[in-house]
C-alpha cells in the first residue's frame, strides 16, 4: 500500500506542513515559502476545522471557541503542524508537534495541565517519569516533543489519513533531528490505539504503569503514550521513509522571512541523526 499519492488527481491529498515562528527551517526542506498571510489562513482554516470536530465529538464547548469558530491554542503558533489539503485547498488532518528543547521543565509543557498531572495521587508521579524522560533525552542530545490537536475531517474518517498522519508526525521528527516525545491520546476514535500499533508506548516510572483517565475538560477517557522517533513497529518503517521523503518537497509555510532554511547548529544534524538512529 502506498500513503503517498504518486500524481495529482481527483483523490489527490497534499501534505504541507507549518513551521513555528520561533524555530528556523532546516535546510534539508526543499520546498520552503516565507507567506505570512497564506501561513495565518491556513492556520486559521486548521483550528476552525479542529474546532468544528472536536465541538461536534463533545471535547469542547462553544465558548471555547473563537467568535470566528477558531480552537485557539497558544501552542500553535510555536509548534510545527502536520496539515492535509484536499484537492479543493481546505484543511482535512492535523497534529501538531511542540518541539522543546531538553533542558524545559515539567512546569514548561502543556502536560502540566493534564487532568493526571492535577490528581493529587498521580500528579507527582507524572513529573517524576516525565523528567526520567527528558534525562533521557538529554543523554541522547535529542529535542523533547509535545504532539496533540489531532483532527481529521468526516471525509478523511475511515482511511488510511489517521494512520498517514501519525506516520507523518516521525518522518517529520527524523528530519528535525530526532526525539523522545509524549501525547496524551483519546480512546474515543482510536487514536490511541492507533499510536500503540505504530510505536507508541504507555508512560511507565518505577514500574509502575500510568492508567487511562477521565478528562472532564474534554469529556472523554484518555492515555499518556511516550514514542521516541526511530523506534516503530517495524512493519511501519519502510512507510515512514516513504512519508519523509515526501515531507523533504512539501510546502513548508513560515509566518515569516527569518524561517528561511538553515542548518540547525544546536540539534542533531539530518544525515547525522539517521547514521545514529537506534
Amino acid at each position: 500500500m502506498r500513503l503517498i499519492p504518486d500524481h495529482l488527481s481527483a483523490s489527490y491529498y497534499q501534505l504541507v506542513i507549518l513551521a513555528p515562528g520561533a524555530r528556523r527551517v532546516p535546510s534539508a526542506f526543499q520546498n520552503v515559502v516565507a507567506d505570512p498571510e497564506r501561513y495565518a489562513a491556513i492556520l486559521a482554516e486548521m483550528q476552525r476545522m479542529r474546532g468544528s470536530i472536536y465541538l461536534r465529538d463533545g471535547a469542547i464547548r462553544p465558548w471555547n471557541l473563537t467568535a470566528d469558530g477558531r480552537h485557539f491554542q497558544a501552542a500553535d503558533s510555536r509548534s510545527w503542524h502536520l496539515l492535509t489539503l484536499d484537492r479543493d485547498g481546505r484543511v482535512s488532518a492535523s497534529v501538531r508537534y511542540r518541539e522543546h528543547e531538553n533542558t524545559v521543565s515539567f512546569q514548561e509543557l502543556g502536560l502540566r495541565n493534564s487532568a493526571l498531572a492535577r490528581d493529587p495521587e498521580w500528579g507527582l508521579r507524572l513529573q517524576a517519569a516525565v523528567e526520567t524522560e527528558l534525562a533521557d533525552a538529554r543523554a541522547r542530545s535529542l529535542a523533547y516533543v509535545e504532539v496533540g490537536g489531532w483532527a481529521l475531517a468526516d471525509e478523511r474518517r475511515c482511511t488510511t489519513e489517521a494512520l498517514r498522519t501519525a506516520l507523518a508526525t516521525y518522518g517529520l521528527a527524523q528530519i528535525l533531528g530526532g526525539c523522545l516525545g509524549v501525547t496524551t491520546a483519546t480512546v474515543r476514535n482510536c487514536s490511541s490505539s492507533i499510536l500503540r500499533r505504530i510505536g507508541g508506548r504507555v508512560l511507565e516510572h518505577s514500574g509502575t504503569v500510568f492508567p487511562k483517565y477521565y478528562d472532564s475538560e474534554y469529556d472523554c477517557e484518555m492515555e499518556i503514550l511516550r514514542f521516541t522517533s526511530y523506534a516503530m513497529n517495524p512493519r511501519y518503517e519502510a512507510w515512514v521513509d516513504q512519508i519523509r521523503n515526501s515531507l523533504l518537497t512539501a510546502p513548508v509555510l513560515c509566518p515569516a522571512a527569518d524561517g528561511a532554511p538553515t542548518d540547525f547548529s544546536d540539534s542533531l544534524g539530518y544525515s547525522e541523526a539517521l547514521a545514529g538512529a537506534s
